[in-house]
């Protein structure tokens, strides 16, 4: 039996073997190499410097960062409206109703579908003649067209909204896999208690879809944080530093201007904020916070 154990600990690691290597090697390593990196002036083209500290100082006085650091906190007020939506979308596909398997597919086709692509079909729905002002002026509720991705007050909000949109069918069939592991019986015994489809939901299927709630906030918001494409592809940050976030920020400081030890400071400081924010949504759940909804 040791033996056999010994050989299916084997295999399960030889299958995991790539996965851990790629992890190793583009996300632990980059990080662990970040710590000393933040720690030096390293910009490729002069003399690198050991700086200290210097670097998160000039962090927290930079007023670009600060704005870029706020954007990607109300960026992360999308995070329980994807949660709401993709749970009750999640209860509708699991019923037994005719089409479900349109809707299914339907919905996941935006997570299929490259961020680029979106993008661009996103900006011709969006531009100044596009379908979206075509719509508004015929319903009567805009009276001239908006640039919805160069004004500064809608650009931000727009963008959630697409973000939203493209990640919506992916947390919907994580839902819709906690619903059907969810035994039937207990619906049963529920009716027969005459509870009504709003109790079976408040009381059955929330607090049994718990720990998919938790998974599902915790990287919704690590991607709040952390969007870049369509924030890059639509309006590199623009106009002005509306919709600049960190990701896109920390990309221009290191990609753009190659301040790589600049750059690393601001990556650490992000991370910590995203692992501060994980604490909370794990305290929240704790106390039935993220059950509320």
């Amino acid at each position: 039996m040791y033996k056999g154990f010994r050989s299916e600990s084997f295999t399960a690691w030889a299958f995991m073997a790539p996965g851990l290597l790629f992890l190793a090697v583009f996300t632990f390593w980059p990080i662990i190499y970040g710590v000393p990196l933040s720690l030096t002036n390293y910009s490729v083209i002069a003399e690198t410097n050991y700086v200290g500290l210097d670097n998160f100082t000039r962090a927290f006085q930079d007023h670009n960062f600060l704005i870029s650091l706020w954007n990607s906190l109300v960026y992360v007020l999308i995070v329980p409206v994807i949660q709401i939506i993709s749970i009750l979308m999640a209860i509708l596909v699991n019923s037994r109703i005719p089409g479900v398997k349109m809707f299914r597919a339907a919905y996941y086709i935006p997570v299929v579908t490259s961020m680029v692509a979106v993008a661009l079909i996103w900006s011709w729905l969006l531009g100044n003649n596009g379908v979206v002002n075509y719509l508004l002026l015929k319903a009567g509720m805009i009276s001239e067209q908006v640039s919805w991705l160069s004004t500064s007050s809608t650009a931000l909000y727009v963008l959630m909204f697409i973000t939203m949109w493209k990640g919506l069918g992916y947390y919907m069939m994580l839902y819709l896999a906690g619903l059907q592991g969810i035994p039937a019986d207990l619906y049963e015994a529920a009716r027969v208690d005459g509870a009504g489809p709003l109790r079976l939901i408040v009381h059955v299927t929330l607090p049994l879809l718990r720990p998919h709630i938790l998974f599902c906030t915790l990287i919704s918001v690590m991607g709040a944080i952390r969007v870049f494409d369509e924030v890059y592809i639509l309006t590199k940050g623009g106009p002005g530093t509306s919709t600049l976030t960190s990701s896109v920020y920390i990309f221009q400081k290191g990609l753009e201007q190659f301040n790589f030890g600049y750059a690393s400071a601001l990556g650490l400081i992000v991370s910590v904020m995203v692992g501060a924010l994980s604490v909370l949504v794990f305290r929240l759940n704790r106390k039935g916070g993220v059950n509320s909804y």
